[in-house]
């Protein structure tokens, strides 16, 4: 693909707004703009003048159309890597293999070099300890009899001769889906990442790989889905996520795109980020206070269809924290929202929600309801009641601001087991 000018990207903040004067679109980029791709993810409008007007949403990393570069900062994060970081907390990983002391030459680079760096660096990893082998069924016609005379064939293709036999047989190899997986990512990453530091070192262990997995990987979404892991190939999941990640284009859950495009456009969704890494917090702070949280659970006992006696629909909160505090049953639902709560109203909408889980879900006088949102440090979070025609206090929703900087240097210093028992303290309201 071509180059990006060479007088540097273009930055703004999630939720902000930039004009980029002198910029004129190409075709391509028409098409990449004007075919959906990026619909809820970038808006880009061209404007008279050669002007480009770009407005961000809750996604964060680059877009390199030809006529320039355009990169989504965080907002509520010093830079790329703290979402790096934000990643592999909320994957379950312990940051060692994070470029947190790296010195690069061009800079820091962006996000989804950052991420094709941790590709490299897992794909490194898995060659220096021995990439794994396994028995794959193969069919060949052989000159002796291996495994098993496919009859049927040999009748077929070689009648009446005994130099060319048709066989089935299982062989063991490396060219299997854990390693091709990997082996499309280093590749994907020699290929297309801006930082010659991050090229050039994933181009090393891209040909290493390529010559263990040499296989299509086939269609990316089912590829992706089909890795079962078990004690032979546990050491493969950190690689498989990092890799699932640059391959399409930033998707967590969804993914965004296959192909070219992966290569030009990287977005990452920080409102599935934001509540991934909420959860785990969530999880570690619950667990050390001797209580569990739940995410996703399914509430079928709330809402009714009183013509039936049936469920109308279920209830499933972010998550829900049960256990006892000071000798009583406790039970919190809590709502985790990647919204900009720190500097407007909680919306009508959000309250509706969180009050049905208070008055639903949670246990002992009145409901409550926690819904998490970012915040930086100081800022104060609503609490909002509802209250009966005698003025009792029937149900309280208390937003609780995340401060994530704060939060990620607590994890990276010397005790960060607090950082997550804070966080379960703040939330829980004690």
């Amino acid at each position: 693909m071509p180059n990006p000018p060479e007088h540097g990207p273009h930055v703004l903040r999630e939720y902000g707004q930039l004009v980029v004067p002198g910029v004129r679109l190409t075709d391509a980029d028409r098409r990449l703009v004007e075919g959906g791709a990026l619909d809820g993810r970038l808006r880009v409008r061209e404007l008279r003048g050669d002007r480009l007007e770009v407005t961000a949403g809750p996604y964060v990393g680059v877009v390199r159309l030809d006529a320039c570069e355009l990169r989504v900062l965080p907002k509520y994060l010093g830079g790329d890597l703290d979402v790096l970081r934000m990643l592999d907390y909320a994957w379950g990983g312990s940051g060692t293999a994070l470029p947190l002391g790296q010195d690069f030459s061009g800079g820091p680079p962006h996000l989804r070099d950052l991420v094709a760096l941790m590709v490299t660096e897992h794909a490194e990893r898995l060659l220096r300890h021995g990439v794994r082998s396994d028995y794959l069924t193969r069919e060949d016609d052989l000159p002796v009899v291996r495994g098993r005379l496919l009859t049927d064939r040999q009748l077929v293709r070689h009648h009446g001769r005994l130099d060319r036999l048709a066989c089935r047989f299982d062989e063991h190899d490396a060219d299997i889906l854990d390693n091709r997986i990997c082996a499309h990512a280093v590749e994907r990453a020699a290929r297309t990442a801006r930082s010659s530091e991050v090229r050039s070192r994933a181009r090393r262990a891209a040909a290493r790989f390529a010559a263990y997995a040499p296989g299509p990987l086939g269609d990316l979404r089912a590829a992706v889905s089909q890795p079962v892991y078990h004690r032979h190939n546990e050491h493969y999941r950190p690689a498989h996520l990092w890799s699932r990640l640059l391959l399409s284009g930033g998707g967590i859950e969804d993914l965004f795109t296959a192909g070219p495009l992966a290569s030009r456009a990287f977005l990452l969704d920080m409102n599935q980020l934001f509540e991934a890494f909420v959860t785990r917090l969530l999880r570690e702070g619950s667990a050390a206070a001797g209580m569990r949280a739940e995410a996703q659970s399914r509430q079928r006992r709330v809402l009714f269809d009183e013509a039936t006696g049936g469920p109308y629909s279920e209830v499933r909160p972010d998550l829900l924290v049960s256990g006892t505090r000071d000798g009583a049953p406790f039970r919190l639902p809590v709502d985790v929202k990647y919204k900009l709560y720190d500097q407007r109203k909680l919306s009508t909408q959000d309250l509706y929600q969180a009050f049905l889980y208070a008055h639903a879900l949670s246990g002992g006088g009145p409901g409550r309801c926690s819904l998490v949102h970012p915040g930086d440090a100081g800022s104060a979070g609503a609490t909002v009641s509802v209250r009966g025609a005698d003025g009792a206090v029937s149900a309280v929703v208390r937003a609780v601001p995340l401060d994530l900087r704060e939060v990620l240097g607590g994890l990276a210093g010397p005790e960060p087991v607090t950082a997550p028992a804070r966080v379960f303290r703040d939330v829980a309201g004690g």
